[in-house]
């Protein structure tokens, strides 16, 4: 069957003969044959070479890219990226964990997106309960194929699986017929582990697919610098920092977060690890303001905000928003103190938000020096060849 046909403006061709695996709108030339929303199109340069096959999608980001130019279309497409997708998180030792180990983990991204070469497709698993985000039609015109990959690649170890796309597919997109079990069910919430702590996860009900996976290895860091410590956990959701800190010894830990609902799920992870009420206490309140004057002193504060900047456009506004945070945290926390700090914006590298930081320290007239460069874990890889996949950069600095 011949595809329809994507043609490229001379010079757009750049980035795609170096596997970048995004095509801009603005680098179209030419449509040929009938392209609907999340088609397989064949891309071309303007001479037709034969460039790559991708999902078509009209917005920003017109085409991204399965198959580069020495690639062969396939059946099996699918089954053969998910299974060197599975192969690499065991070989991390994340799938297949025993739930018995003292420091288990049964939750990890089986498949993020173009750093797995599957651009539009993101599946989370806990406890061998997958979830599935599409960020693309094409993708999500295809979960059929993509579920039978799962279950051909991982077999019995597979409880269920859960379409939700609800928010990130175009709101006025028609053919969605709305989240829900594709295969088994489960009753949610369903209590998984990282590195032995206990979360109740609910991913019907829970921002993104449930849980902030991205941040397992520095809520780990943080246990390292827990014990004894009193600590203020911003922007808390479900409270897996403050989960860890208990774990690992924290004196007091305060969980704040603006929604209550966060707040609830919070507790409930706190009730489930039956720490003893006097070392955990809940906050509602808005971060930014509860900084400013912070009625206690702290030895640790964890600023985990949400993206400040989705879109380009909103990047300087997010850089202030990160120093006025940032430098409100510097100024109030003790001498001594540890400041955990996070920018999950795509569009705020790590370089940016380094010096947005140490303009924080400059304005809050503190001495700060940087302990530790964070960023996501090894189950959220990044494309050597599309760097905009690392999105999630932190700092540990500590403030004299």
């Amino acid at each position: 069957m011949e595809l329809p046909k994507i043609i490229l403006k001379s010079g757009k061709d750049r980035s795609i003969v170096r596997n970048h695996p995004w095509i801009f709108s603005g680098a179209i030339q030419e449509r040929i044959g009938e392209i609907t929303e999340g088609s397989l199109v064949d891309v071309q340069n303007h001479r037709g070479r034969h460039l790559g096959y991708g999902h078509f999608q009209t917005g920003s980001i017109m085409v991204r890219i399965l198959l580069f130019e020495n690639e062969l279309l396939s059946d099996n497409l699918y089954e053969n990226r998910i299974r060197s997708a599975y192969k690499l998180r065991q070989s991390l030792g994340l799938a297949d964990t025993d739930p018995t180990l003292t420091e288990a983990t049964t939750i990890f991204r089986l498949i993020h997106a173009e750093g797995d070469f599957l651009p539009g497709l993101i599946i989370d698993c806990y406890n061998g309960n997958l979830v599935i985000q599409c960020h693309s039609i094409g993708m999500y015109l295809d979960f059929d194929k993509i579920k039978d990959a799962l279950l051909t690649v991982m077999g019995d170890k597979v409880n269920s699986i859960y379409l939700k796309c609800t928010g990130t597919l175009p709101k006025d997109y028609p053919d969605y017929k709305g989240d829900g079990f594709i295969y088994g069910e489960v009753e949610t919430p369903q209590i998984a582990l990282e590195y032995g702590n206990k979360f109740a996860i609910n991913w019907i009900t829970g921002q993104k697919t449930g849980f902030f996976i991205d941040q397992r290895e520095n809520r780990k860091l943080l246990g390292r610098y827990a014990k004894d410590k009193k600590i203020l956990n911003t922007f808390c959701y479900s409270g897996g920092f403050s989960v860890f800190a208990l774990n690992a010894g924290a004196r007091l830990v305060h969980s704040l977060d603006a929604s209550q609902k966060a707040i609830d799920l919070t507790d409930e992870n706190i009730e489930l690890g039956q720490f003893p009420a006097e070392k955990h206490k809940s906050i509602v309140a808005d971060a930014m303001e509860y900084m400013k004057e912070l009625p206690e002193d702290y030895d640790i504060i964890v600023l985990d905000p949400p993206a400040f900047a989705k879109h380009r456009s909103a990047k300087h506004n997010a850089v202030q928003g990160y120093k006025r945070l940032n430098a409100h945290a510097i100024r109030q926390i003790k001498p001594g103190g540890i400041i955990f700090t996070f920018s999950c914006s795509q569009v705020v590298d790590k370089l940016l938000f380094t010096n947005t930081v140490i303009a924080a320290a400059i304005e809050a007239n503190r001495k700060v020096r940087i302990l530790e460069q964070l960023h996501q874990p090894a189950d959220h890889p990044i494309n050597a060849n599309h760097p905009e996949g690392e999105y999630l950069k932190g700092l540990v600095i500590h403030v004299e």
